[in-house]
């Protein structure tokens, strides 16, 4: 590293970094002894330096969110992204005409890819520094936004938001969610009271962003096609995607879950400094032109033509032998009229190794107890997908993009463990 751009409010971490001496640090933001973006700028002519680069070369490097280990630097090149760019741009109509906003952090890929999409389309890239519910509703008024990328545990913060139903919301041409599981019944309230303009897309950091998409001619909550509210669409442009068996490696029949694999021109180069876990995610190995078919580490299914996405693999809970993955539980649970937030585990069990806990945030005035909420899921779930236990919390944590960080819900109930299944 040569050169880091950090913000003013930061200096204190850079400073106990101990960086080497020959990086130079720009800040941006209030005036400080060190020196500032335009200082820094202004000697340099407003040209194009032409840099040599290459299709296969390095040009962003992302961090993954950590949700069941510690991150990983996906590096992602100058075919990746135009591969994955000019696939969003085309599908969702972003063009010169249009306003995006970018509302996502953007270390992750919701906020800084959606955010090179629009830049490569000629569009007018609105940013904002948080996802604040009443400033983004405030943005797409004042700014008549028409597209914006946003993530379901920011959706659900907009229905609860005073000012929703009082904004004017009307050029907004699509909205596009993904990057974590959505329940049915805020999808199903966001596109009354917000905008029926939506589209699900499915993907990964490594995968440069959105391997499927869910069209919005697709989300119809109260016709027969309401089932695939709960798919996340069709393979994008140029994409494939396969079903493996996780413990044998061969393709499984339509219906049946496995883990997906994605092959397309937009999957991963390498992680930075970490061959092995490269390989790993490449098991087939690659062709000379580094293409592959990459394992997400996520579970799902395909049926005609839509991939359905179970939950994480890792995530599974195994219980008396059964597999049970949590998302399905916890779109059981979000459907109760009492829940405003859930998530699922599976706890140790001396009976069945493992059984599934329910932790509940609950809506404001309303007190379900432990048992309605086990009975609730039992009207809707086989007997052994149920919780066992509920426990009820005030908030549930999650890391900056909204994904629920589960190693940390777990993380009390398998103390004194060498691992994290029984």
């Amino acid at each position: 590293v040569k050169l880091l751009l950090v913000g003013a409010e930061f200096l204190g971490l850079i400073d106990d970094a101990g960086l080497d001496a020959d990086i130079e640090v720009v800040v941006t933001g209030d005036a400080t002894e060190r020196r500032g973006y335009a200082d820094w700028l202004a000697p340099h002519a407003p040209e194009d330096p032409r840099a040599a680069w290459m299709p296969d070369d390095t040009c962003y490097q992302l961090y993954t969110s950590g949700t069941t280990g510690l991150p990983k630097g996906v590096e992602l090149t100058h075919a990746n992204l135009q591969a994955a760019m000019s696939s969003l741009g085309s599908m969702f109509d972003v063009d010169r005409t249009s306003v995006s906003l970018v509302a996502m952090p953007l270390f992750h890929g919701a906020g800084s890819l959606w955010g090179v999409a629009g830049l490569n389309a000629g569009a007018t890239n609105v940013l904002l520094r948080e996802p604040v519910p009443r400033h983004i509703l405030s943005a797409i008024e004042s700014q008549a936004v028409t597209h914006a990328l946003l993530v379901p545990a920011v959706m659900q913060m907009l229905l609860a938001e005073p000012a929703c139903d009082g904004t004017n919301l009307s050029t907004l041409r699509q909205v596009i969610y993904g990057a974590s599981p959505i329940s049915e019944r805020v999808l199903a309230s966001f596109m009354k009271r917000v905008t029926p303009h939506v589209s699900q897309v499915y993907g990964l950091t490594e995968t440069s962003g959105p391997a499927t998409v869910l069209r919005a001619c697709d989300h119809d909550p109260d016709g027969d096609r309401a089932y695939l509210l709960r798919s996340a669409g069709r393979p994008m442009p140029g994409t494939r995607i396969r079903i493996v068996a996780v413990d044998t490696g061969l393709d499984v029949p339509e219906g049946d879950i496995g883990e997906i694999w994605v092959h397309g021109p937009q999957n991963l180069k390498s992680y930075w400094r970490d061959p092995a876990a490269t390989t790993a995610v490449y098991p087939e190995g690659r062709s000379v032109d580094g293409l592959g078919w990459f394992r997400t580490g996520d579970a799902g299914y395909m049926k005609d033509g839509y991939l359905f996405v179970h939950d994480r693999v890792k995530d599974m809970i195994v219980s008396g032998a059964e597999n049970v993955y949590p998302a399905e539980v916890e779109n059981a649970l979000m459907a109760h009229p009492d829940v405003a937030d859930a998530a699922v585990i599976g706890v140790p069990d001396e009976r069945w190794g493992e059984t599934v806990k329910a932790v509940v945030v609950t809506k404001a005035g309303t007190d379900p107890s432990p048992a309605d909420l086990i009975a609730w899921c039992r009207e809707r779930l086989a007997g052994y997908k149920c919780p066992t236990s509920v426990d009820r919390v005030s908030a549930l944590p999650r890391n900056p993009s909204g994904k629920i960080l589960k190693t940390e819900l777990r993380k009390p109930y398998w103390q004194g463990r060498d691992r994290m299944v029984n």
